[in-house]
């Protein structure tokens, strides 16, 4: 394929390749075949460090309509994402920033260092009308780095103050940091949080999601938080058929166990540049099951490798996507997992102050 460079494939990245950016005109596809024999430079290829950016957005929430999202209003105090999921969805909003989806996702992190007072002065806004907001909506808000910059626990210092109700998704088990502040908003029905529970092969979650917490320490976080009292759905997520649909049975029941009380999935979507990542993952991890995955994800989008048509993208199309649903309904209802969270509460919103400290006339 002519976006695939030939470089050795990096240490603990989930892309090998740099595929080409959608909305620039020229790419660069460097030949290394003369460097087959100095394996000193080629070892140094595969070490991609990963640099911190800094981000000077000016908002710190954004709005979605999607008719498939539970969500109107999220939180990112991160563009890229350390985790490196070969099959992240997010991974085209790096071209937006002249970056490409590929390596440059996971190596090249930027951060909203002001994320804090952005979201204490959307909460101050006269406009808004408290409603839930959801922490992750694009990249996790747990990756390595939050230990490095603590921005998502900061912006939950504001939400407590502020009595915001909010949703956290993630991967990494660094959520149960913030058990203190998290337990607090849940007294008050103001905290969910979601972790996403893709296997239990400990191996495959390291080829697949290289830079996440393992499924064991996913599995102890959830028992942490519901000890506290904080309400946790397990999203098995994402579904690839032929590589973890088979494990929802286990999954469902591991986390039941481990106290989650609701569960939900998603299909695999391969948008734009994510397909090339995630096609070439699968060739190079899993080379002997890339022919028969491939036919499965075709079989449940209509024949291609994605669909972005609201109703179905989440969940598939077709008799195999059908009986994923039938089987993950099936399950989480015997490991009583099909019940909603119970309601996050807006009663008890206090408006801050903004950070500029002007006070209210009235």
């Amino acid at each position: 394929m002519s976006e695939i460079d030939d470089r050795p494939a990096p240490h603990g990245r989930g892309s090998a390749i740099n595929p080409p950016n959608r909305f620039t005109s020229v790419h660069s596809v460097p030949d290394y075949a003369d460097f087959e024999n100095d394996p000193d430079f080629l070892a140094e290829l595969r070490r991609v460090p990963t640099r911190f950016l800094d981000d000077n957005s000016k908002s710190i929430v954004s709005a979605n309509d999607s008719p498939d999202v539970y969500f109107r209003y999220s939180v990112n105090a991160y563009r890229g994402c350390e985790h490196g999921c070969s099959y992240c969805y997010a991974r085209p909003y790096h071209e937006y920033l002249g970056l490409n989806a590929g390596v440059d996702f996971e190596s090249k992190i930027f951060v909203k260092h002001n994320a804090a007072h952005l979201l204490q002065d959307w909460l101050a806004r006269e406009a808004w009308i408290p409603e839930h907001i959801s922490f992750s909506g694009v990249t996790d808000c747990y990756q390595p780095c939050e230990r490095q910059f603590e921005l998502t626990r900061q912006c939950l210092e504001v939400c407590l103050a502020s009595r915001q109700p909010v949703s956290i998704i993630t991967k990494n088990a660094l959520v149960v940091r913030d058990l203190d502040l998290l337990s607090q908003l849940a007294a008050i029905d103001c905290a969910h949080v979601n972790i996403s529970l893709t296997t239990l092969d400990a191996k495959l979650a390291r080829r697949l999601e290289p830079r996440t917490s393992s499924p064991d320490a996913r599995l102890r976080a959830i028992r942490d938080l519901s000890a506290a009292g904080i309400p946790v759905r397990v999203m098995t997520a994402p579904v690839i058929p032929g590589v973890n649909d088979s494990e929802l049975p286990a999954l469902l029941q591991a986390a039941s166990q481990a106290g989650a009380r609701h569960a939900s999935f998603t299909m695999l979507r391969l948008p734009l540049a994510v397909k090339p990542v995630f096609l070439e993952w699968l060739q190079r991890e899993e080379p002997l099951k890339y022919d028969r995955v491939v036919g499965l994800i075709q079989a449940v989008r209509g024949g291609e490798l994605n669909s972005s048509n609201f109703g179905e993208r989440m969940r598939g199309t077709g008799q195999i996507a059908d009986q994923i649903k039938q089987t993950f309904k099936l399950f989480a209802r015997k490991h009583g997992l099909d019940k909603s969270l119970p309601p996050l509460s807006t009663d008890h919103f206090i408006r801050p102050q903004p950070t500029s400290g002007q006070l209210r006339l009235f």
